[in-house]
């Protein structure tokens, strides 16, 4: 094999793999941040329900307490909607609260993706500076060389970054909670 044919698959296979390395922690990235949507758009849904509903159980008692505030006496029927609010009214917050654990997966999914983008980042940059070393005058050999080291480098830093974005987070709705998470 000519040095030119073997200079050029070095160059073909090392420019291969930064565009694959780069694709795939961008659709990691672009995966994280559809996942962290939902989860927002998820739970902000329930809480406004759950919201709305405390809003709906205070809202239906409001003629029994403009009643007991007239000093005036409830029926049986009035005393029974009473106790039942605080009932109710406990079991939408723990609801609402409940809805708030969003937090915890929506934060390993970002602290995830600024990891991929950082891992991407320090990934371009170990190319950069290995690229400086080249110089206009380098023989085939040199650059040769080179690039093997590159895409030793290259490749050395992405099975960093895999083995340490483990997939922590993988649901897509709050009901479906996993210990682990919380």
């Amino acid at each position: 094999m000519t040095r030119k044919k073997i200079l050029g698959s070095h160059v073909k296979r090392l420019l291969s793999g930064v565009s694959d390395h780069g694709k795939k922690h961008l659709t990691e990235v672009e995966t994280d941040l559809i996942q962290t949507g939902l989860l927002l758009e998820e739970a902000i849904e329930k809480l406004s329900f759950n919201f709305m509903a405390i809003h709906q159980a205070v809202e239906g008692q409001q003629e029994t307490i403009r009643l007991l505030l007239e000093g005036g006496d409830p029926t049986p029927e009035h005393r029974a909607q009473l106790e039942a609010l605080q009932g109710q009214v406990g079991g939408y917050v723990n609801a609402a609260i409940t809805s708030m654990q969003f937090q915890d997966m929506t934060s390993q999914l970002i602290d995830r993706t600024l990891k991929r983008v950082t891992g991407l980042r320090e990934f371009l940059g170990t190319l950069g500076a290995h690229g400086a070393e080249m110089l206009p005058e380098s023989d085939n050999e040199e650059i040769v060389d080179l690039l093997g080291k590159v895409s030793m480098a290259l490749a050395i830093q992405s099975l960093e970054l895999r083995s340490v974005l483990r997939k922590a987070v993988s649901q897509k709705h709050l009901e479906s909670g996993d210990i682990e998470l919380f």
